[in-house]
């Protein structure tokens, strides 16, 4: 069986925001798509939960198989979001840290390359 996870890009003044996961990876805000939950709401609803932001889900720019051994294979939804409000970043408990990159800090950080190809597909679209 396949899961999927609906994950966010956040821009702002030129940076993306980015989680430390369990793995001891970087990866875009975002999580687990509940039964009868939009994957639009599920986007903005995890990103709200993981990092205290609020945003505005607009397009859909991937969607990646990454195999995370042992959990098996994730199908990974990835939207484009614009910062709504919010104050700093408040880590939930499911990440170590949390920060800003700049997008040229991006090529020496441990992520997935669908992360990183997300990334600059926003990128693009937006600045």
């Amino acid at each position: 069986m396949v899961r999927v996870s609906v994950k966010g890009v956040v821009i702002v003044g030129g940076k993306v925001l980015l989680l430390k996961n369990e793995r001891d990876e970087w990866e875009l805000p975002g999580g687990k798509l509940e039964p009868d939950e939009a994957p639009e709401d599920c986007c903005r609803r995890e990103i709200l939960e993981e990092t205290g932001l609020q945003v505005t889900v607009k397009d859909l720019i991937d969607a990646w198989l990454y195999r995370v051994a042992p959990e098996g294979n994730v199908l990974i939804l990835t939207y484009g979001c614009e910062f709504a409000g919010g104050a700093d970043i408040t880590i939930s408990d499911e990440h170590s840290d949390g920060r800003w990159f700049g997008f040229d800090a991006l090529s020496r950080e441990n992520m997935p390359d669908g992360y990183r190809r997300s990334i600059e597909r926003w990128r693009a679209a937006v600045l």
